[in-house]
């Protein structure tokens, strides 16, 4: 797999350095890192990634409306959901929505990586 440059939105401090350090692990360049739906939409513009993983619940614009948005901006963007147990409908929501797949919290790094392996060979 090669390297991929992504950007992590999550409103949680800890998440956003969990998500990145996977990310590093495995190889990938986190450009940037956004705690609000309006900074993930702001950030993407400005940075284009390969790849976004994008947190569904967030204060001032949940991930669902932030992931639609991008996308009918950039319909090539490739956006993974990053989930709490228990949000299934809305996880549902943001597939319809264009996200590509989805890891539920608390990431592990072997779950991320075969959800991350499955969108690249399929959207990428």
């Amino acid at each position: 797999m090669s390297s991929l440059s992504v950007l992590v939105v999550d409103d949680s401090l800890i998440t956003r350095k969990k998500v990145s350090t996977v990310l590093e692990r495995l190889g990938h360049n986190v450009v940037r890192t956004a705690s609000t739906g309006a900074e993930a939409i702001s950030s993407y513009r400005d940075y284009v990634p390969d790849l976004v993983t994008m947190d569904i619940t967030m204060p001032d614009m949940d991930g669902i409306e932030a992931t639609r948005l991008i996308r009918a901006e950039f319909p090539s963007a490739v956006i993974i959901m990053v989930t709490s147990h228990g949000q299934e409908q809305m996880v549902m929501n943001a597939l319809k929505n264009g996200a590509k797949g989805y890891v539920l919290k608390p990431i592990k790094q072997d779950k991320f990586e075969q959800v991350l392996t499955q969108v690249i060979e399929r959207y990428m």
